[in-house]
């Protein structure tokens, strides 16, 4: 990894929701950025099919067999029709929103807005969305291994890695389950910004960071 900044960095982040997205794919990302902007300036848009609020529930009674009424929501502040024009990072979670079989809006939108962008981060199965959008092809990646084989069918022409805390390949940073979200983020930050502030967020966050991107006990967990 470098330990110097790059000469030109991100100002303007997006992160794309759908109903049913993994919470922490979402807010352990941003709030290492919420810190970040400390010391960077940094502009963050929430980006969804429509302006109304996005909630984590399950969307259907079969992954919610309780019908728990737990869940946390976020306001977009731009639709799919009506993106920022700027922006320059996206960030695209996964959870069970991903298995929803009305994703077509949000996979078209990965596709149309990423030969725009200068960096585009996925979570979790966030890595499906991208691998339908075709962004990923030829690529490597990576991504939830419990979800692995339903997600990595989702890009027969992609690299997958079976063993990888993230990956990073050109542009694109991929990760593994959930909290490896947060690991990439800030391993994106150290490449973007300097290890000196990806290890302040850590420190600040009194978070114990993964920094080798092939750490991954969770593939041999599912025998991957």
């Amino acid at each position: 990894m470098s330990t110097a900044p790059v000469s030109v960095q991100p100002i303007n982040f997006g992160v794309l929701v759908f109903p049913a997205f993994q919470a922490l794919d979402v807010f352990g990302p941003l709030d290492a950025l919420n810190m970040l902007s400390l010391s960077f300036p940094l502009n963050l848009s929430i980006i969804a099919s429509t302006l109304s609020a996005v909630s984590t529930r399950p969307t259907s009674a079969t992954m919610n067999p309780h019908n728990s009424n737990f869940s946390e929501s976020i306001m977009p502040t731009h639709t799919f029709d009506n993106p920022p024009a700027d922006l320059e990072v996206l960030i695209v979670p996964g959870g069970l929103g991903t298995r929803a079989p009305n994703l077509d809006p949000t996979i078209d939108f990965v596709r149309r807005t990423y030969p725009q962008l200068k960096y585009l981060i996925t979570v979790c199965t966030g890595a499906g969305i991208a691998a339908r959008a075709g962004v990923l092809d030829g690529r490597r990646a990576t991504t939830n291994k419990r979800a692995w084989t339903a997600t990595t069918a989702l890009g027969p022409n992609v690299n997958w890695v079976t063993h990888a805390r993230w990956v990073h390949d050109g542009n694109i940073w991929t990760s593994s389950g959930v909290s490896a979200g947060i690991d990439t983020t800030l391993a994106f930050v150290e490449e973007i910004y300097g290890s000196e502030a990806a290890t302040n967020i850590a420190n600040g966050m009194e978070y114990e960071r993964h920094t080798d991107p092939s750490w991954d006990p969770f593939a041999d967990l599912y025998n991957l």
